[in-house]
C-alpha cells in the first residue's frame, strides 16, 4: 500500500508520547502567555497592527510574485535599508521567512569545496541548510571555539562556521567573540542565526553580533527573524553589501519564492520603528527571564540561567513534560514543551517566554502555576 510505512511511524511516536498535534487558538485567548516568542510584546501593539493594514491597503493581500519578478515594493527596500542601518551593517536582505533566510544564506556562502562548521546545537534551518549546500559540513561540539578552530585547521580551503547566537531550547548564548576568533585565525567566514538574539541583546535590542563588537565587519554574516521580536513575519539576511549582492543571484529560497507579504513587511517597520524609540524594551525582556529563573530556581525547578529571553526548565520525561504543559494550560498558563526528537541532547523541558510586556504579578502567577503542576 501506498504510504504505509506512515501507519508505522504514527504507532511508534504514539508508544513514544511523541505525537504532535495543533491547536488553533482564539483572537483573545484567555491564556497567559509564556509559550510564543513575541519577546517584546510587539505583536498585538496599536502601532505594528496599524502598519499591517496599511501596508496591506496600500499594497494589497500579497506579494503577488518573487523578489526579482513583482515582490519587491518599496516597502521591503525600505525595512532592508532600516534594517541594516539599525544593526549597522551595510546591507540587508528580506525573505519571507527566517528558515528561508537560513537556507538561503548557508547555501549560497558554502559553494562545493567549503567547508561548513557547524554548532551541535543549531537550530533545524542551519542544519538543513547544511544538508542542502554543496560544500562539507563537519558538527563540532556545543558552543566551543577550540573546537570550531581545530575542525577549520584541517581544511586547506574555503570555509564558514554557522552558529545560533542563542541557541532556541535553553537560551544559552555563543561565544561569538571567541568564534570570530577561531574563524578570523583561519581566514574563514563567521555565519550567525540571531533569530533569539535580535531585539534583546546588543545596544538597545540591535543583537547579538553588535553586542560582541561584530556589527559591519567583513566577515560576519547574520540572519534573523522578523517574527520573534518584532512581531511579524519573515526574515532576514545582514551583512556586506557584496555578501548581499551574491544572495540576491545565487540564494534559491530568493530568487524562487514569492516575496514577504506587504502586511508583514509593514508590520517589521512599525516594530523595527518602535524598538529604536523604546530601546528600554529589549532591557526589560532580558530582566523579566531573569526574574521567572530566579524565582523557579528558588522554588526548586531546575531552570536553565537565560542568556537572553528563553528560560528553560527540566521535565523528568517526554510523558512527564507533556503533562505538565497540558496542567499548566489548564490552569491558564501557555508554556512552550521541547521534547525528542526536537532536543538535541534528548532532555525534554518546559519552555517559557520572558516577555517585556509581563507584569510582576504575571511572573509570580506563572511561576505558582509552573510549581503547582510540577511532575
Amino acid at each position: 500500500m501506498a504510504f504505509g510505512w506512515i501507519d508505522e511511524q504514527a504507532e511508534l511516536r504514539r508508544r513514544a508520547g511523541l505525537v504532535r498535534t495543533l491547536r488553533p487558538r482564539p483572537s483573545n485567548s484567555p491564556l497567559l502567555d509564556l509559550a510564543s516568542n513575541d519577546y517584546l510584546g510587539l505583536a498585538r501593539h496599536p502601532e505594528v497592527t496599524d502598519g499591517a493594514a496599511r501596508a496591506a491597503r496600500d499594497w494589497g493581500g500579497g506579494a503577488t510574485g518573487s523578489r526579482l519578478v513583482t515582490g519587491t515594493t518599496e516597502l521591503h527596500t525600505e525595512l532592508e535599508r532600516e534594517l541594516a542601518d539599525f544593526c549597522g551593517v551595510e546591507a540587508a536582505l528580506v525573505f519571507s521567512s527566517g528558515y528561508a533566510a537560513n537556507l538561503a544564506a548557508v547555501t549560497a556562502l558554502a559553494p562545493h569545496g567549503t567547508l561548513i562548521v557547524s554548532d551541535a546545537g543549531n537550530h533545524a534551518s542551519l542544519i538543513d541548510g547544511c544538508r542542502l549546500a554543496r560544500g562539507t559540513t563537519q558538527v563540532v561540539a556545543h558552543a566551543d571555539p577550540d573546537a570550531v578552530r581545530k575542525a577549520l585547521g584541517t581544511h586547506d580551503g574555503a570555509a564558514v562556521t554557522v552558529s545560533d547566537t542563542v541557541f532556541s531550547v535553553d537560551g544559552d548564548a555563543a561565544p561569538l567573540a571567541d568564534l570570530a576568533a577561531s574563524c578570523r585565525e583561519h581566514g574563514a567566514g563567521l555565519l550567525v542565526d540571531d533569530a533569539h538574539g535580535f531585539g534583546v541583546l546588543g545596544t538597545g535590542g540591535r543583537g547579538a553580533a553588535e553586542g560582541a563588537g561584530l556589527a559591519g565587519a567583513d566577515d560576519v554574516v547574520v540572519t534573523l527573524t522578523l517574527s520573534k521580536s518584532l512581531g511579524s513575519q519573515g526574515g532576514a539576511v545582514l551583512g556586506p553589501a557584496r555578501v548581499i549582492d551574491h544572495l540576491v543571484n545565487a540564494a534559491r529560497t530568493f530568487i524562487f519564492d514569492t516575496g514577504l507579504a506587504p502586511a508583514a513587511a509593514g508590520a517589521a517597520l512599525a516594530a523595527l520603528r518602535l524598538l529604536r524609540r523604546e530601546p528600554e524594551r529589549a532591557a526589560r525582556a532580558r530582566a523579566v527571564a531573569g526574574e521567572l529563573h530566579a524565582r523557579l530556581t528558588a522554588a526548586g525547578l531546575e531552570a536553565v540561567r537565560p542568556d537572553a529571553a528563553v528560560v528553560s526548565v527540566r521535565a523528568p520525561s517526554p510523558e512527564d513534560a507533556v503533562r505538565w504543559a497540558a496542567d499548566c494550560r489548564a490552569a491558564g498558563l501557555a508554556v512552550g514543551c521541547f521534547r525528542p526528537p526536537s532536543v538535541p541532547d534528548g532532555i525534554s523541558r518546559l519552555r517559557l517566554t520572558a516577555r517585556a510586556d509581563l507584569s510582576e504579578g504575571q511572573i509570580e502567577r506563572a511561576v505558582r502555576v509552573i510549581g503547582e503542576t510540577r511532575p
